[in-house]
């Protein structure tokens, strides 16, 4: 019982839309603007950097949040790793904005720096020197995911949260598949661009 509630909790959580409603606070509707996104990304691109910061932070303490408390509540490690991939989905498919979210990368990052704190660092440095080199947050998410998994098999990581890694890499490049489209026949939008 303990553990769908976690889960139950964990989803409501990362369903809360820091970012739209951040953009709102300043005028802007996200669903309605930039890349039309509601994540921090298209903060970023509409608001600003500060908002887009506070966002991206909000959105991975969700997923910090979820595994924390499915930690406390419950016992055994699949209930934290259940948690965070509900808090992603939360954050993904928000039943406050019709189940149209974000792409959950920020959120996945809250909840690994618990789960997989040194897959998630190595990540995150895989993630900032693709952005940097290639000024595409997208092909940085999706590699920053993809070095999530990998680094959670080479550091002999629990099975059950190596799984956890590797369903959060497939949703969130599932999540990037309109990007994906973009980027082969060069229509993405770079870090600065229009």
């Amino acid at each position: 019982m303990n553990t769908l509630l976690a889960i139950i909790a964990a989803y409501l959580v990362g369903s809360i839309p820091f970012a739209f409603l951040l953009a709102r606070r300043r005028g802007i509707g996200l669903r309605h603007a930039g890349s039309r996104n509601v994540g921090a990304s298209n903060v970023l691109r509409t608001s600003g950097i500060a908002p887009a910061v506070v966002a991206a932070t909000l959105d991975g303490l969700k997923g910090a949040l979820a595994v924390f408390v499915a930690e406390g509540i419950t016992t055994g490690p699949g209930a934290p790793v259940a948690a965070g991939l509900a808090s992603m989905v939360g954050h993904i498919y928000p039943v406050w904005l019709r189940f149209k979210g974000g792409k959950g990368v920020a959120t996945a990052a809250g909840a690994f720096s618990v789960l997989a704190p040194i897959a998630l660092a190595a990540a995150s440095v895989v993630f900032a020197v693709v952005v940097v080199l290639t000024r595409f947050v997208s092909i940085g998410s999706m590699s920053g995911a993809l070095a999530l998994t990998i680094v959670t098999v080479v550091t002999d990581s629990s099975p059950l949260v190596t799984a956890g890694a590797a369903l959060a890499t497939a949703l969130i490049v599932y999540c990037h598949r309109g990007n994906l489209t973009r980027l082969v026949v060069g229509t993405e939008r770079r870090v600065g661009g229009v």
